[in-house]
């Protein structure tokens, strides 16, 4: 999608990479470059670093690097010309006409209408009287008209093709309205709709796009719950259900829930900051979008199995992100919603005094471990002693272990020292352990980068590391290219990638065209650009030179003219001879 270079120059200045992700990531001055913890991994430590000299971003912990509109395309969940889109917006530009192939964001326009106009198609069936059902459930779930009209909810009629023929109707294409994933295909080719005699909740971005849908059916048929698949626009495992509003509260905290009706519920009640996931399980993707907009996270899922279950891992995935993990417990194992509306008028004010009383994460932890445990015998008792013990030697603050330690020691009457002794050992072995899993993670990610993009590279290393040094240089320092593109033709380049991205920089160069990362980043994938971001973050440009420049063509050139002993194995006697010939004359002009 090539789009022009005076307009991807100016996108890159108006767009200064610090202050770009400074909208998304805290980052500290470290030198010359930013460091923060890094938004797509959990880290305690930052590892994620901004370069402003190369324009790149670059992150030592996943590998996850690139430009400015790589790091849009993550963070966003965008496509390339979506994120370029997104920062011309920014940056008051227009977006140059007819210079790249717009197909796909047309489908994805189409999905943002179909989507738009089938919101308005289910809401208005409230009224009808087919829609009848739908509107009593609401109305029987203490939902003021108000509220309804605020979400835009609505009722799909017990028919298989209403929606269909409607937006058909509208103008819209049969693969527009499969790709929103609005209708189905039967057997016989035919389309018919996906919702079907279900109250609808539409799902909406915090752009305010109509994204997808979620939809409660009638009757006790299955599933209870059905929502849009993964489509171009929507995602399951990166949006939260009411999160578009949410991030306009005043509250410096956001409510998880489980469900949409206890998020509207509570939304009704005063509590503007409640959200949920949609469907599935709460994902790292979600916490990662959840720190985005708060330090502070009230867990309020179901008192029932399912749901401490889903707490348990919530906490869990929500800890790695360095969040301030609270967990409301609803009295009666009622959930949010019931629990409102059992107080009446009363309702907001008890569930703020709840709301208020929450303890943090450990605490319900340990609670929940007392509960398991007879702690009134002595097996109970030790059984409940280590396993607190384990949990304790997961917490990296050593003053916020010590103090529940000293308090569950005096709660229990057990030894302090004993306690706190144990829990060094597995404070020990979890170090240990994640120490091993850290190597094992780095490798796996290395083998898997040397495998996706094609490095076989014959075990011939320094030629590798001298391309890496050289690419990284010749972006810093253009001057260089006619040069070393004299001696150093791409078919030259042993690696696969690196030969991929030399060619494409001093072809640039060579054409007058600039080749800063910004400039080529739409000729690869976002996980090349990481690639290219690695190669810029771990070649130290500053400290080479002309000099050095050289040195590396050489390198490559006399790695390249090595052969392993497979290949000589295969080549003629007279081949062979000519080959160690051509060696000893090598040696004779390096004395």
């Amino acid at each position: 999608m090539a789009l022009p270079d005076d307009f991807l120059q100016e996108l890159r200045i108006r767009n200064d990479i610090t202050n770009v992700i400074s909208g998304y990531v805290n980052l500290k001055r470290r030198g010359r470059n930013m460091v923060g913890l890094c938004p797509f991994h959990g880290e305690k430590t930052a590892s994620f670093t901004v370069y402003p000299e190369t324009e790149s971003f670059y992150c030592f912990g996943c590998g996850v690097g690139g430009d400015v509109v790589s790091f849009i395309r993550r963070i966003e969940n965008l496509d390339y010309i979506d994120a370029v889109k997104l920062l011309a917006q920014r940056s008051g530009m227009e977006m140059p006409e007819d210079s790249y192939d717009d197909s796909l964001q047309k489908l994805r326009l189409r999905i943002y209408e179909a989507n738009r106009e089938a919101a308005r198609f289910f809401f208005s069936r409230l009224n009808l009287p087919t829609g009848k059902s739908g509107l009593d459930y609401l109305h029987g779930r203490q939902l003021s008209d108000r509220t309804i009209r605020s979400f835009g909810l609505g009722f799909a009629p017990d028919s298989w093709s209403d929606l269909t023929d409607h937006l058909t109707e509208k103008g819209f294409k049969p693969d527009e309205l499969l790709q929103a994933n609005l209708s189905t295909k039967t057997k016989n080719g035919g389309l018919i709709d996906r919702f079907r005699n279900r109250v609808m909740f539409p799902i909406i971005d915090v752009r305010g796009n109509v994204i997808a849908f979620g939809g409660r059916i009638m009757t006790d048929e299955k599933p209870k719950y059905l929502n849009t698949s993964d489509t171009l626009v929507f995602k399951k495992s990166n949006n939260l259900f009411a999160l578009n509003r949410a991030k306009n509260s005043k509250s410096d905290k956001l409510i998880l829930c489980e469900g949409y009706m206890d998020v509207i519920a509570l939304h009704q009640a005063g509590f503007d900051f409640a959200i949920a996931t949609l469907g599935t399980a709460l994902t790292s993707e979600q916490a990662v979008i959840i720190k985005r907009y708060t330090d502070t996270v009230v867990i309020c899922y179901d008192a029932d199995e399912a749901g401490q279950k889903a707490t348990a891992r919530a906490i869990e995935i929500l800890r790695r992100e360095g969040l301030d993990i609270r967990v409301l417990t609803v009295p009666n194992g009622k959930d949010p919603d019931e629990y409102i509306k059992h107080h009446g008028a009363n309702g907001y004010i008890k569930f703020k005094q709840l709301l208020e009383a929450t303890g943090n994460d450990l605490e319900y932890r340990l609670r929940k471990l007392k509960e398991s445990h007879n702690v009134e015998t002595p097996d109970g008792k030790i059984k409940f002693m280590t396993e607190a013990a384990k949990l304790l030697s997961q917490l990296d603050n050593q003053i916020e272990r010590d103090v529940y330690a000293g308090r569950l020691c005096d709660e229990m009457e057990v030894d302090k020292t004993a306690f706190k002794n144990q829990i060094s050992k597995y404070v020990r072995s979890r170090f240990k352990r994640e120490k091993t899993d850290e190597f094992n993670r780095i490798r796996k990610q290395i083998t898997s980068e040397t495998e996706r993009f094609g490095d076989r590279n014959n075990g011939k290393v320094r030629a590798v590391k001298a391309e890496e040094a050289l690419i990284a240089y010749l972006m810093l320092n253009p001057d260089m290219v006619r040069s070393v593109r004299s001696k150093l033709p791409p078919e030259k380049m042993i690696t696969e990638f690196n030969r991929k991205v030399y060619s494409v920089i001093t072809q640039r160069i060579l054409e007058g065209r600039t080749a800063a990362i910004t400039d080529i980043s739409g000729e690869f994938s976002v996980e090349e650009n990481s690639r290219i971001a690695s190669l810029l973050a771990n070649n130290n440009v500053e400290t080479n030179s002309p000099q050095s420049c050289r040195e590396f063509v050489d390198i490559i050139l006399e790695e390249g003219e090595k052969r392993s002993a497979d290949e000589i194995a295969k080549e003629s006697p007279e081949e062979i001879q000519a080959y160690f010939d051509k060696l000893r004359e090598q040696q004779k002009k390096k004395k």
